[in-house]
């Protein structure tokens, strides 16, 4: 059996279910967003700044950032194994998604919760 140390997952059925997960948490959340901004017509600043003081919304967000990361982080690696073939070039290449997708959770962890 070929274990990359690159992969998000131990195995490719392990990759896959986590990208159906993930997929599926970041539908719920967009659903979730689109429900709010339709049911809620005169939206303005300050009731979208309640919504995202609620800890369940802040944890629920958490959930659609960490699940945005690792869907793309998955994909991207999918990606770059399958058509980048020179090694060098697809290290790059995924060191550079990663430290991208690190980049972003941390800024958007600092944005949800104001660290």
């Amino acid at each position: 059996m070929v274990t990359s140390i690159t992969s998000f997952g131990r195995s490719g059925l392990y990759d896959w279910m986590i990208q159906r997960v993930t997929a599926v948490a970041l539908a719920a959340y967009t659903i979730f967003l689109m429900g709010y901004m339709l049911f809620t017509p005169e939206l303005d600043y300050q009731q979208w700044k309640e919504l995202f003081e609620c800890t369940a919304m802040r944890i629920f967000t958490l959930l659609a950032l960490l699940s945005l990361a690792a869907h793309a982080w998955i994909g991207m690696w999918s990606i770059s194994t399958d058509y980048i073939k020179p090694t060098g070039i697809r290290f790059l290449f995924q060191s550079a998604c990663g430290l991208l997708t690190f980049i972003y959770v941390v800024w958007g962890i600092q944005i949800l919760w104001g660290v």
